[in-house]
């Protein structure tokens, strides 16, 4: 049934509505980060399609992605398992060997999907080079109350020119969890960490973390829109019992917004089309730090 010759139809209203958006975002940086559970979804490709939608609109992508569900895998397979310490992984050597694994093969995974260009498909006609890097330097954890963290790491620098370079080259930039030492060392890292401290790195625009929750919620279930930076530490200190996720991404997003990022966004990844929904509509979807 062909539109009628009144009123425009509900996507025409819908795209005259987003073109605010779409002016102010062009040439923006925006730091996503997206967990190694979104990766194994099946329905991972249309996230990478919006992915490809945001570049097409002219929107500098740094990509962070975690890789725990697939180190676990990798884990399970040796026989092995992670310990956790206080909430903190300790990665001795066969954990680092998994971590390895699971990075290289979760960033082919990654790559193979932003390579497609099938007719009639949302990624027809579309060219994306994706570059991965040792963008980041990475300290041990080293021990806390006597316990060794071993290749456990933080985040001590990030390699901003290199990461420039690559988004003015056109390129979306691929940052896994893990960082290296001047010597060489490999460390895992926290993927919150990561992307907490690209964004602060780049002056990013935009964080935004895609999570398995909806994002921050009330004593209703429903979600909160806006949390101040500030509020934050009391928000954890009331909710000991957030998901990890959720509070990892609480804790860097506000320590993000503090050191000059202007905005965070929480939103799940388990509703088709959210990133889109929170970056083009009024209202979102999500939590806005």
């Amino acid at each position: 049934m062909s539109p009628s010759a009144g009123a425009p139809d509900q996507f025409v209203r819908w795209f005259r509505q987003a073109t605010p958006y779409v002016h102010a975002h062009r040439g923006r940086t925006f730091v996503i980060a997206f967990s190694g559970e979104a990766v194994a979804d099946a329905d991972f490709p249309n996230l990478v399609h919006d992915l490809a939608l945001l570049h097409g609109l002219g929107i500098r992508l740094v990509l962070v992605h975690g890789a725990r569900p697939q180190i676990e895998a990798c884990l399970a397979r040796r026989g092995a398992g992670f310990r956790y310490v206080n909430g903190l992984r300790v990665t001795d050597d066969e954990a680092l060997a998994s971590v390895k694994e699971a990075a290289g093969s979760l960033r082919v995974e990654i790559e193979a999907l932003f390579s497609q260009g099938l007719a009639n498909s949302p990624m027809a006609g579309v060219r994306i080079p994706v570059a991965s890097g040792n963008f980041v330097t990475a300290k041990p954890l080293g021990v806390l109350d006597g316990v060794d963290y071993l290749h456990t790491g933080v985040v001590r620098r990030i390699d901003r020119d290199a990461l420039c370079r690559r988004l003015d080259d056109g390129a979306a930039a691929l940052m896994p969890p893990i960082g290296y030492s001047p010597t060489g060392e490999v460390f895992n890292l926290s993927a919150a960490d990561v992307a907490r401290s690209a964004a602060i790195a780049l002056r990013a625009d935009k964080l935004i973390f895609l999570l398995e929750e909806p994002g921050v919620t009330d004593g209703q279930g429903s979600v909160v829109s806006n949390v101040l930076s500030g509020e934050v530490n009391d928000l954890l200190a009331a909710s000991p019992d957030l998901p990890e996720d959720l509070a990892q991404s609480l804790h860097a997003g506000a320590d993000a917004c503090i050191q000059g990022v202007r905005r965070v966004h929480l939103i799940s990844r388990r509703i088709d089309g959210a990133l889109l929904r929170e970056l083009f509509t009024r209202d979102g979807i999500g939590t806005l730090i």
